[in-house]
């Protein structure tokens, strides 16, 4: 009964907060986005209960909390370059570590728990992807009217870490036949939170590209996101 309270506490939380960000940057919107993310994060520890209770634990439940736990602060740190513009770099630095920090763990605590023995193609194929679709981005930088300037750099190692996730999470899915319902939902959560970081990638680096369409896509993508990897620890057998 909890998890369905918690989903829809989340998608109330988050429309008050998407209402709040296109009315102004303030530090409300900042205590509403910490409320909706302090509530995908404990989807996640009801989902590392739920497994403990079964007897279903593996190191993906205490990695994947620990990863969204760094969701969390990244969620706070990016809000707050708005409210304090004048110290946009560091907050913005500080968001791309944790979320890439968080993207680490995710992916330590998949191999850890889904490693295919004796097919490591499908382990080291995404990461060469990754690199190559980051690096791809970040040449796309002026046909898609960006300018990541002197945080160009930070872009591409966040961008192959984001990237890794994404088709690790995909790839060790398909090793497994599909059948690991934690990997898939880890994975189309990837997904989402791909999509949202490039239209993010415009709000902080493109001009123009922070109407209030751009900021309702950005967030019904990434929580979405967020809570569908917190979800899957729900699913652990």
């Amino acid at each position: 009964m909890l998890y369905p309270v918690l989903l829809l506490c989340g998608a109330a939380a988050l429309f008050f907060y998407i209402r709040e960000k296109i009315r102004a940057y303030s530090v409300k919107a900042v205590l509403l986005k910490a409320l909706v993310s302090t509530l995908f994060l404990i989807v996640a520890v009801n989902g590392f209960w739920t497994a403990a209770g079964r007897g279903a634990l593996s190191p993906l439940c205490p990695l994947v909390v620990l990863g969204l736990l760094f969701g969390l602060l990244g969620d706070i740190w990016l809000d707050l370059k708005f409210v304090f513009p004048e110290k946009d770099r560091p907050f913005t630095l500080a968001g791309f570590f944790v979320f890439g920090v968080g993207h680490l763990l995710f992916m330590a605590g998949m191999l850890l728990s889904y490693y295919p023995a004796g097919k490591p193609l499908f382990v080291i194929l995404p990461f060469v992807l990754a690199v190559l679709l980051s690096i791809g981005n970040a040449m796309m930088e002026k046909p898609m009217k960006l300018d990541y300037g002197e945080l160009k750099g930070t872009v591409v190692v966040y961008g192959a870490v984001l990237f890794a996730m994404v088709l690790l999470a995909g790839s060790l899915a398909l090793a497994h036949g599909w059948r690991e319902k934690p990997l898939n939902l880890i994975f189309l959560g990837g997904v989402l939170f791909a999509a949202s970081d490039l239209v993010l990638s415009g709000t902080f680096f493109g001009q123009g590209k922070d109407r209030p369409i751009d900021l309702t896509l950005n967030y019904l993508t990434y929580y979405p996101a967020q809570f569908l990897i917190a979800s899957s620890l729900l699913f652990l057998a």
